[in-house]
């Protein structure tokens, strides 16, 4: 599709946006809203499912899409996509029950993982390496303003109209996005007819959902050594195992294992799984401490974040740019994981009694840093790999920095919970304060977890029912909790800058290739373009 005049590639470009802007935003505008939700439906015990079960079946569909369309081409996917994640966003809509709103966002998911898989590789089917960094800094730029526009726009909604309008409200971005692709996105023919790797999806499959689910379940609804986790990960290990011998075997694997000879390959995934995994410490976690911490409101949390997303998107564009015009990309992807690293240690220091603004400035500086790696390490893989294994290698780039952010949240939740345990174990009782009488002891258990921080009208139910000569300890033994939340904290943010750290580490050995002009292969069988040192 190189071939195609500018005027047309940009339109379909506008049909790209259009359907990642629909798919993202999708993603994000449930957070705030789903309390509210679940408050009408019920179902408190299978809330998390609503996130984990499209998590799963994106994550699956991203992977096994890239493949496929390498053979049959990126159009039929994206339209099927886009068309199954608009009957699962209205279905969504009509439930009447959270199990019925699980199943449709897993539905959601589905058709969610082929618009993302799509939408990056198209970019690579239209233009060439050279020339993709700016689009790729609007992609990235599309995704961030919709997680910057979900959050407020599903809060709004949820407190002023009927919420199911959440996942209705889009649906006219995706019938305009579905027409344009339609009509603009020329049809490919579909190339020598390859077997379907069967076996390789199914074991790939199991492993990323024993994987996803041992990292999603594990120091939350189970233990660590618990013998379900220890179970999924031992799944995960046996399925892979599995997996690595069918893709030897078969003759059209679903994932070429031979692209990890490729080292711009390998170290790309690798250094976008750290990236995924350390820049959750920011955005999973800053919440905590301005809502936690700082006492502040859920609204106040959403515009600090705003504000980091404006950065992120801002940096991003910018450096998309700088790479079509330099044809450099090495350089920013090293830049940025440094200014990231430095805003995470620099949010290890805080305290609590640290100002919004410092806060605030300490968050643009990872906004940047995270702006200018985001458009850099689709650009690396796609460019590393000949163009007929553009989709496989894009959807494995996606993959892996998704299974990063998973086991980032996992691992990063579990120094938290472990930090706080600690600090609440070893800092000294309030001094003089009475022991609560036995039928308070329920209420008062309730102060240990660091959650009831996270919300104004529990922590101020709780004081009502205490008893008056407790009162004056309230407030001492909430500052006690704030500073033991303070410190779990600002080891997250250590750890996070630990892992970008690695990713630095990592990324010092990312061979800088010329970025190719154009993507025809010098060679039409040639099975992967391996630089030669």
């Amino acid at each position: 599709m190189e071939h195609l005049e500018n005027r047309q590639k940009v339109l379909i470009m506008i049909a790209i946006m259009s359907a990642m802007f629909f798919a993202a935003v999708n993603m994000t505008i449930v957070g705030t809203a789903l309390p509210k939700i679940v408050s009408q439906i019920g179902g408190m015990e299978y809330f998390d499912w609503v996130f984990t079960v499209y998590m799963l079946t994106s994550t699956i569909t991203a992977m096994l899409v890239g493949k496929l369309s390498d053979i049959y081409g990126r159009k039929i996917f994206i339209l099927i996509g886009i068309g199954i994640f608009m009957i699962g966003a209205f279905l969504c809509g009509t439930s009447d029950d959270i199990i019925q709103l699980i199943m449709y966002r897993g539905l959601q998911g589905f058709g969610g993982g082929m618009i993302m898989s799509s939408a990056f590789t198209t970019v690579g089917d239209l233009f060439s390496p050279r020339e993709r960094g700016r689009w790729q800094g609007l992609l990235g730029a599309v995704f961030g303003l919709s997680s910057l526009f979900g959050p407020t726009l599903g809060g709004y909604i949820v407190d002023n109209f009927d919420w199911h309008w959440i996942f209705w409200v889009f649906l006219p971005i995706g019938f305009f996005a579905f027409a344009l692709i339609l009509k603009l996105y020329p049809s490919q023919k579909a190339k020598e007819k390859e077997p379907i790797d069967f076996l390789g999806s199914i074991t790939l499959t199991i492993t990323i959902v024993s994987l996803l689910l041992g990292f999603t379940w594990a120091g939350d609804k189970f233990e660590w050594a618990s013998f379900q986790i220890i179970g999924l990960f031992s799944l995960t290990l046996i399925s892979l195992l599995a997996f690595i011998f069918i893709e030897l075997k078969v003759k059209s694997p679903v994932l070429p294992l031979y692209l990890f000879k490729n080292s711009v390959f390998t170290v790309s995934n690798i250094a976008g799984m750290l990236m995924g995994m350390g820049m959750f410490g920011t955005i999973m976690y800053v919440p905590f401490y301005v809502q936690g911490v700082q006492g502040e409101s859920a609204t106040v949390s959403g515009l600090v974040e705003m504000v980091m997303t404006i950065a992120m998107v801002s940096s991003s564009i910018l450096v998309g740019n700088l790479i079509t015009k330099t044809g450099k990309y090495k350089i920013f992807a090293l830049l940025g994981l440094i200014i990231m690293a430095i805003g995470l240690i620099m949010n290890s220091t805080l305290q609590v009694e640290s100002s919004l603004t410092r806060l605030i400035l300490q968050l643009i500086v990872v906004g940047i840093g995270l702006g200018v790696n985001m458009p850099v390490f689709n650009i690396t893989v796609q460019n590393a790999v000949s163009h007929k294994y553009l989709g496989v290698a894009t959807s494995a780039m996606q993959t892996f920095r998704q299974i990063g952010g998973t086991v980032g949240v996992a691992l990063l939740g579990s120094v938290m919970g472990n930090k706080m345990a600690n600090e609440l174990s070893s800092t000294t009782q309030v001094e003089n304060a009475p022991t609560p009488p036995p039928e308070m002891a329920e209420t008062m258990s309730q102060l240990q977890n660091p959650q009831v921080l996270m919300d104004s009208e529990k922590l101020e139910s709780i004081q009502s029912e205490l008893p008056a000569e407790m009162a004056p300890f309230f407030e001492q033994f909430i500052q006690v909790l704030k500073e033991a939340l303070n410190t779990s904290l600002t080891t997250v943010f250590t750890v996070s800058a630990g892992i970008i750290g690695l990713a630095f580490i990592v990324t010092l050995f990312l061979k800088e290739i010329p970025l190719r002009t154009t993507n025809n292969d010098e060679e039409e069988n040639q099975e992967v373009e391996v630089e030669r040192s």
